[in-house]
């Protein structure tokens, strides 16, 4: 059955030249980045950090959505004013991360399977009353000759259909995010396998439970070899693979395919997108970025915790956004890169609480 207020929010979503911020990292994460940087890690440092990306002035060009963990989604910017509200206000379509993190999955050694199916329907209830109009839930599978496992498969894509039915149940879109790591020594070849795999399993498991594709999003890893694979294949070879797998598994019903980053480093993400997106063929789906670190590292380091760095981080991160956004549309270049690097977004805004 479809429903039009969560394809529209989809399709929004993946509007032409956007993608989504994933600010999502738990606060034990988020620390530990900033424990790299001496930056301590507070509610409030925290919150500061994420307004910093949120309200770069002409973001919002090339962010369509921001999946915010749970103690953001609460939070209160420095004017008082709730952050999910700031977000609207900036044309942002704010997201929450629902999922409790990937735990031992018993019987099957070093596996893992993710959890928090349990109290998700009240949760997802209290989320959408508090702004969140989307949400993500992560699964990961190691590589191997031998795994994953088909016991692993099946258990995250059963708990990938019962977490996006449950969405869809609240009005809220889901998005999908099976994650193969990159982690290892297997070559592209082992990756294409096992995605295809994996994604496989997981729309018959959101068939079995009802998911309307139509109004949910997929977040997928690209087709890449290990980072310890001793051949390391051509930006070209990655789009081609990872465009034959998707045409293999992925309905055309989907909207939107949103990228994660995965351990790439910011330009090679980039590089990598644009490419998907100049490959020849067809494409039934918009095809976009939903970065974490590969959006938000050089903002970061850059930032270092100090006010007086606010306006040189937002403009680190206007420029990695505006790189992703042409990608989107299959128009990055390297001069795009390097002008974009040294091109000087506006000062910090207002809702920093300059006012």
């Amino acid at each position: 059955m479809t429903n039009p207020e969560l394809e529209r929010t989809a399709l929004g979503l993946v509007s032409p030249g956007k993608g989504i911020l994933a600010a999502d990292e738990t606060v034990p994460t988020l620390t530990k980045r900033f424990d790299a940087l001496a930056i301590e890690s507070t509610p409030s440092s925290r919150r500061d950090y994420r307004q910093l990306l949120l309200t770069t002035p002409g973001a919002a060009e090339f962010v369509s959505g921001v999946i915010l963990y749970d103690e953001t989604l609460r939070q209160q910017s420095a004017d008082g004013s709730p952050l999910v509200s700031v977000c609207s206000r900036l044309g942002i379509v704010p997201g929450i991360k629902v999922d409790k993190g990937a735990k031992p999955l018993a019987g099957s050694v070093g596996e893992r399977v993710t959890e928090g199916l349990d109290g998700l329907r009240e949760r997802l209830v209290e989320y959408r009353e508090l702004g969140a109009r989307f949400a993500k839930w992560r699964a990961v599978f190691d590589v191997s000759d031998t795994l994953p496992s088909r016991t692993c498969v099946a258990a995250n894509a059963h708990a990938l259909g019962r977490y996006a039915a449950l969405c869809q149940e609240q009005g809220l879109v889901p998005i999908v995010e099976p994650e193969v790591l990159m982690d290892g020594r297997h070559t592209i070849e082992r990756c294409e396998e096992v995605t295809g795999n994996v994604l496989h399993a997981v729309f018959d498991a959101l068939f079995e439970q009802g998911v309307c594709l139509e109004g949910m999003l997929l977040k997928p890893n690209m087709v890449v070899p290990g980072s310890r694979c001793p051949i390391q294949e051509s930006v070209g070879e990655v789009a081609a693979a990872t465009l034959r797998c998707l045409l293999r598994h992925v309905p055309p019903a989907v909207p939107g395919v949103v990228f994660l980053s995965g351990g790439q480093n910011d330009v090679i993400a980039t590089q990598h997108l644009d490419a998907i997106n100049r490959a020849a063929g067809s494409k039934p789906w918009k095809l976009s970025f939903s970065y974490g670190r590969a959006l938000q590292d050089a903002a970061l380091a850059t930032w270092q915790g100090r006010p007086e760095n606010v306006a040189a981080a937002q403009r680190a991160f206007h420029h990695r956004a505006r790189c992703n956004g042409l990608a989107a549309r299959g128009a990055y270049t390297d001069a795009e890169e390097k002008q974009a690097r040294v091109a000087a977004a506006p000062s910090a805004s207002a809702e920093w609480g300059d006012d």
